[in-house]
């Protein structure tokens, strides 16, 4: 098991940026899959963005252009940077790591998950 904590959200106006983190202990992050999910009120948890050990990003269509992910296995940290963010970006957004299934998108890969952290954006 891993434990995840993220870090760097928050409130911010339509158009800026946040730069979430991630930073993993307990059983080493390098041979994992690292992903970033996201659960808005009354909506179902849904994909944001994966890297694997090597840096091969994937992206949830929603975000492309405009987030990308990272990973520092020396540091145990993933990062999302989130740019040209929109109110419908609003929502809980949480890390998670697990192995490497036939998609990366699917929350089954993944089986451990941070307490999230929350992005709001303002109009």
């Amino acid at each position: 098991q891993v434990q995840l904590v993220e870090s760097g959200g928050g409130l911010v106006q339509a158009g800026g940026s946040l730069r979430l983190s991630c930073a993993a202990s307990g059983r080493t992050n390098s041979d994992l899959l690292m992903g970033w999910f996201r659960q808005a009120p009354g909506k179902e948890r849904e994909f944001v963005a994966a890297v694997s050990e090597r840096g091969f990003s994937t992206y949830a269509d929603f975000v492309k252009g405009r987030f990308t992910i990272s990973r520092d296995n020396a540091k145990n940290t993933v990062y999302l940077q989130m740019n040209n963010l929109k109110p419908e970006d609003t929502a809980v957004y949480y890390c998670a790591a697990g192995s490497y299934g036939s998609s990366w998108s699917s929350i089954g890969n993944y089986d451990s998950w941070g307490q999230g952290t929350q992005v709001t954006v303002s109009s």
